[in-house]
């Protein structure tokens, strides 16, 4: 059931996906990967944050919570413009030649942006307990758990990039950069907007 859900979830297309997409499609597959693993980075350290119960006090805390999500939703609203106008260095697309970007930025790209998003923390805190059983011992199932989401967010993550990056030749067209960060400049601002309706669980 757990991998059912996590697996739908991830699927659908968010913050992370677009951060994905465009990296694959200017960069290529191979170097997105350095993306991915930012935001598996950044599932991991709300997973521990979760698990841990830290998750639950920030939830609880109306002063961190709304701090976290105006943070996070400014945040995504600010890339979303920078993208819609095909001046985003993390995620427009564009016709001529990226500026190369090392590993590391492309890793921490990726955490940022996911670290960005409270929604993130707010899955996990009210996910994990409904697959967590009372009578066995906890860490293991965590442990489990974590692995699982880890696995399937990582496979999602490098199938949308390795079908990005069989269609890189399009990202050199302008009318293509164009409609893309558009696109996607228009999900972030909307991702950012629908952040900062949300509501603590």
């Amino acid at each position: 059931m757990f991998v059912g859900v996590e697996t739908a979830l991830c699927l659908t297309p968010g913050p992370a996906v677009l951060l994905v997409l465009s990296q694959a499609l200017t960069r290529g597959a191979p170097r997105a990967i350095w993306s991915i693993c930012g935001i598996l980075a950044a599932n991991t350290a709300y997973f521990i944050i979760s698990a841990t119960g830290i998750g639950a006090i920030l939830l609880a805390s109306y002063e961190l919570f709304f701090a976290i999500k105006w943070i996070g939703a400014a945040y995504l609203v600010w890339i979303g413009i920078s993208a819609f106008r095909g001046r985003s260095k993390v995620l427009s697309v564009r016709a001529q030649a990226p500026a190369p970007a090392s590993g590391g930025r492309m890793f921490l790209n990726g955490f940022i942006l996911q670290m960005a998003n409270p929604k993130a923390l707010m899955f996990f805190t009210a996910l994990l307990p409904q697959f967590i059983e009372p009578g066995a011992p906890i860490v293991p199932q965590i442990v489990i758990l974590a692995v699982t989401s880890m696995a399937i967010e990582f496979l999602v993550q490098l199938f949308y990039a390795s079908v990005a990056g069989r269609i890189t030749a399009l990202a050199t067209r302008p009318r293509f950069a164009t409609i893309t960060n558009r696109i996607s400049g228009s999900l972030l601002v909307g991702a950012g907007v629908g952040m900062a309706a949300i509501r603590r669980v």
